[in-house]
């Protein structure tokens, strides 16, 4: 007898459609270039969705458009309800959003409620005196404790000489701490969300969701004193009356608006607890897969502990392999393509919701950036890398020199090259997609770990009668893996198996998607 399913959450009902979602994440300086500058806009994605809507995604998730002097990339934000000239206009957006919808694609902005720029017109009134009526809209301090920045800042506090106090940044200093605590703060940042939601954003990524509360005390922390960012483990209760703030905010419009959170503590134990009761986050990414190696042991027990942990609260897990902060899966796996291919197979059948971060469905590594040409604070360039659409340079990009360079292999592995492979990575992801969005099991059914070797992670999926079994042999070299009942192959990282029986074997470094061999073919 099947194990019975854990009952969900009565907030959050299994039709949710963020559970069955394939969410892909637009970098927006390296997705597409519409006027020729060499840096990616909102022109560039509206000509591009047709990509997106091809791979088989249901959702896009857009990094920061907003107006910004673009000291973090557009993470330091100078207006939150404008658009920065570099990306387009308000008009632009409005477009993205209308052409994404009328695709059938959800559309999620990022919000940023941390901190904003040092040139936000609040951050401006607040250090023009002590006693501006925007002085408490951020965190202000006659004596600095031992916090430490990210991004390699060092203090988190910056001295102002005009006001003669010190203010709170967890990231640099141009990035100036808001105070969540101060009512005028909260209405203001829930007015930005309003403004959004308004113009028919489906939803929101959180920056930084566990940073917004801090310890009003202001106590030294000795993990600091070692010299770690307080944004690494930041994890105060007041960051959990925000969100549930946000939420109501979010609550209050139809359609099933969505929060899916950056709760950057690797620890899914503490992630859990930013879903609340159901009033917090939808969904909060998991990053532990992200510093893992090609490794079964390390995977297996990151499976584990988020099914035993999140089936206990019934909250809905996330899997990202990449992002625009890390260095590319292939990247990590060493190169490696099969391994890469195994690694799609893995991150679109585990129970959860995938993010594809764009160009891994082209099996992109990191660029290699010079040191003159980079870019970023926190030397995360290379991932950022101009996605290849035409084979020949200057790949799609016409018009000025992209602001970085591109990816290895970028002819190759542009999308022009791969459309015209039948067994390339990006064929490999669509054939994917049209597998997880015809199957119940992969979108919504439950998660169960099968017996093998050592060296294989196997599991079944199971939604009523529908199931799927996946194995993936992490070794470099075939292994037998064995099944009760028939199986037939549906998909296999390397051609030639789809179709046919299961015979027991998985050959090295190789994922297999099978379903039972009475099945639908």
């Amino acid at each position: 007898m099947p194990p019975p399913e854990p009952e969900p959450a009565p907030t959050a009902p299994l039709t949710r459609w963020w559970r069955g979602a394939v969410v892909y994440q637009i970098y927006p300086r390296s997705y597409a270039d519409a006027n020729g500058d060499g840096i990616g806009d909102l022109r560039g994605i509206c000509e591009r969705l047709d990509h997106i809507q091809a791979l088989g995604a249901d959702a896009i998730w857009v990094s920061p458009v907003f107006r910004s002097p673009m000291a973090d990339a557009g993470y330091d934000i100078s207006d939150h309800c404008d658009i920065d000239p570099l990306f387009g206009t308000l008009a632009d957006a409005d477009h993205l959003i209308h052409e994404a919808h009328a695709r059938g694609l959800r559309l999620l902005f990022d919000f940023v409620p941390n901190h904003t720029s040092d040139q936000h017109p609040w951050f401006v009134e607040s250090r023009a005196s002590r006693d501006n009526p925007r002085r408490d809209w951020y965190i202000w301090r006659d004596e600095p404790n031992n916090w430490r920045a990210a991004l390699g800042a060092g203090s988190a506090w910056t001295w102002d000489e005009l006001t003669g106090q010190y203010y709170l940044h967890l990231f640099l200093s141009q990035q100036p701490d808001l105070n969540w605590r101060h009512p005028p703060v909260v209405e203001a940042m829930h007015g930005v969300l309003r403004f959004w939601l308004d113009r028919g954003v489906d939803g929101f990524r959180i920056d930084v969701a566990h940073c917004t509360g801090k310890d009003a005390c202001f106590a030294d922390h000795p993990r600091c004193l070692a010299g770690e960012p307080l944004s690494s483990f930041n994890d105060h209760e007041h960051s959990h009356e925000v969100l549930r703030g946000i939420r109501r905010v979010v609550d209050a419009y139809a359609d099933e608006r969505v929060l899916v959170g950056e709760v950057n503590i690797r620890s899914t134990e503490s992630v859990v607890r930013y879903y609340g009761i159901g009033d917090e986050l939808h969904m909060s990414f998991n990053f532990p897969p992200l510093d893992a190696p090609w490794d079964p042991v390390v995977f297996r027990t990151c499976i584990r502990e988020v099914e035993r942990l999140m089936r206990a609260e019934h909250v809905w897990p996330t899997w990202v392999l990449s992002n625009h902060d890390n260095v590319r899966h292939r990247s990590r796996y060493g190169g490696s393509m099969r391994r890469a291919r195994a690694a799609a197979l893995l991150l679109l059948t585990l129970r959860g919701t995938p993010f594809i971060y764009q160009g891994e469905e082209l099996g992109l590594e990191d660029a290699a950036v010079h040191p003159e040409r980079r870019v970023d604070p926190g030397g995360r360039d290379g991932c950022r890398a101009p996605l290849p659409w035409r084979r020949a340079a200057p790949h799609g990009w016409a018009g000025a020199e992209p602001w970085l360079p591109f990816p290895p292999d970028a002819g190759a592995l542009s999308v022009q090259a791969q459309e015209a492979e039948p067994d390339s990575m990006l064929q490999w992801y669509r054939a994917l997609l049209r597998e997880r969005r015809a199957c119940a099991a992969l979108r919504l059914g439950d998660w169960e770990e099968l017996p093998g070797p050592p060296e294989v992670l196997a599991y079944r999926r199971r939604h009523g009668e529908d199931e799927r079994v996946v194995c993936i042999n992490f070794a470099a070299h075939a292994l037998l893996v064995e099944l009760p009942g028939a199986w037939r192959v549906r998909l296999a990282t390397q051609p030639g198996r789809e179709g046919r029986d299961y015979d027991g074997t998985v050959h090295e470094e190789q994922g297999l998607l099978l379903a039972p061999a009475g099945g639908a073919p």
